[in-house]
């Protein structure tokens, strides 16, 4: 149980960073009127957990680093708090529109991305 919460919280720690160096690079890249960095990180964590459980469950033996990057690193890389106060940020600015797309692409993108992993694990 002890390993298992230790590789989880190393998984954590590289995810937190990858987000924030990702969410920092993907700012200074798009326009601000759309919160671009938390939308696509969350997208790509979508599907990199779709895609990595698909290869999990297909060839199996990967508990230890489905923890690791699973639970941990794409944990911590992926945020649906940010999401959230963003998405209601745009909304206490008068920017509703652009809040309520921000909600619906995150989601619809989110899941399309996690499908399209799956499809592409298994075929792997």
């Amino acid at each position: 149980m002890l390993r298992d919460v230790l590789f989880v919280a190393a998984g954590g720690a590289i995810g937190s960073a990858l987000r924030y160096s990702a969410m920092v690079w993907i700012s200074q890249r798009l326009s601000q009127g759309f919160p671009w960095h938390t939308f696509l990180v969350n997208v790509t964590g979508s599907f990199l957990l779709g895609l990595l459980l698909s290869i999990s469950v297909e060839h199996g033996g990967w508990d230890r680093w489905a923890l690791f990057l699973g639970i941990g690193v794409l944990g911590g890389f992926t945020t649906f708090s940010t999401f959230s106060i963003e998405s209601l940020r745009l909304i206490e600015d008068g920017l509703v529109g652009v809040g309520v797309a921000n909600m619906l692409l995150s989601v619809v993108a989110g899941v399309a991305a996690a499908a399209a992993g799956i499809v592409i694990g298994r075929t792997i």
